[in-house]
């Protein structure tokens, strides 16, 4: 009886020691309570860094002009084809010209004719001059032949002015480009009897060597972008905005950057939004009137805190980190961030400052005032320093 009794108070102590051991045991990955845990930190600084907003445009060249004829006729030729860039004064289309041709010969018979007319007429006053200065005729007589001289004096200009008319009509049936540009569609061929009441024009020609590009902004936005620009005026303040960009349908972006030219003084009652036009330069002609696209306009911030995206969690809309304290023990700290086109960090307006540390691994683990050993990030912490702008 003795010996069982020993036997059983040795098992007893058997299992006190086990389940003492067991509480002591050292933590796995996940960290058990008696252990501190190593994790990586990132000691904060300000940099300078560039977001970008697009905003989507449509593009137009400077100047695009309508091709109408004057004057009825049939087409004759087309001397262009769809796309083609044109000079000015350069000939596009010819109209069938037989009838104005035959209305120009009919005006220069009637100037001949009223030529001669004005000549009779002055050679009967030079008769009549004399015999009324002897008295042999009355002076009504002289009247009514000069009189006679002017009525054939008006004829012939008005039939001079038919005539520049009918020449003027003439070098209509020859259609020529008004300025530089590309040639738009035809929605007229050869034969097409064509008026200068056509419902369409006979094309379009484009002068694209400049481009404009036209998006809107609402009102906060753009109060914002303008406020602390210097300027007497909105043309003075936008002059002031750094360069913009153009990225094409394609996601690749022109190679030439453009300026913001001017804005509308009006906002839209129903969007709320403001009209503004960019301009940029064309002179390989790579972009044509009536493409999309967007417009990239940069936002400079100065002195400003970044952190990696993987550092932080959200809870109901609000972005967290754990910063670390002079104890080593992480804070739950909320920040508000602003949403740029950075692709792994967000930028910081408020909830943190230079010097803070903040753990940048193990994030989902850890708990409010929970201790670590920190272990500075010095990877991340060069790349954040050498990063400049967030594209």
């Amino acid at each position: 009886m003795k010996t069982i009794k020993q036997f059983r108070n040795l098992s007893i102590l058997a299992i006190l020691i086990a389940a003492y051991s067991c509480s002591n045991a050292p933590q796995g990955p996940a960290g058990m309570a008696g252990q501190v845990r190593e994790l990586k930190v990132l000691e904060l600084s300000p940099r300078d860094i560039t977001l970008f907003q697009d905003f989507p445009t449509t593009l137009q060249g400077q100047q695009t002009v309508e091709i109408r004829p004057r004057v009825a006729g049939y087409i004759e030729s087309i001397l262009v084809d769809e796309g083609d860039h044109v000079q000015k004064g350069q000939i596009l289309f010819k109209l069938n010209a037989n009838d104005i041709q035959a209305q120009v010969r009919s005006a220069e018979a009637q100037v001949k004719v009223a030529e001669s007319l004005v000549a009779t007429a002055k050679i009967n006053v030079e008769k009549t001059k004399p015999l009324v200065e002897k008295n042999i005729i009355s002076s009504f007589e002289l009247e009514t032949v000069e009189t006679s001289l002017k009525s054939a004096e008006a004829q012939l200009a008005q039939a001079k002015a038919n005539l520049a008319n009918s020449k003027a009509n003439l070098q209509y049936t020859v259609i020529t480009s008004p300025t530089n540009g590309i040639i738009g569609n035809f929605p007229y061929r050869v034969g097409s009897l064509v008026s200068s009441s056509i419902s369409q024009p006979l094309t379009t020609v484009s002068n694209t060597t400049s481009m404009q590009a036209y998006f809107s902004m609402n009102e906060k936005n753009f109060l914002q972008m303008t406020k602390f620009l210097e300027g007497s005026n909105i043309r003075e303040k936008l002059a002031k905005l750094p360069e913009v960009e153009l990225v094409l349908p394609d996601n690749s972006v022109y190679n030439i950057k453009g300026k913001i030219e001017t804005a509308s003084g009006i906002v839209d009652q129903q969007t709320g939004a403001i009209n503004i036009r960019a301009s940029f330069p064309n002179p390989e002609g790579d972009l044509r009137s009536g493409g999309s696209g967007r417009v990239r306009l940069p936002e400079i911030h100065s002195s400003v805190i970044t952190v990696p995206q993987k550092a932080t969690f959200e809870i109901q809309g609000t972005h967290f980190v754990y910063v670390v304290n002079n104890e080593n023990k992480v804070v739950n700290t909320a920040i508000q961030t602003i949403t740029g086109n950075l692709k792994e960090e967000y930028v910081v307006t408020a909830g943190l400052k230079p010097g803070d540390k903040i753990v940048t691994e193990g994030v989902a683990t850890l708990r409010d005032g929970m201790e670590i050993k920190p272990k500075l990030d010095k990877q991340q912490a060069t790349a954040s320093n050498n990063q400049v702008s967030g594209n």
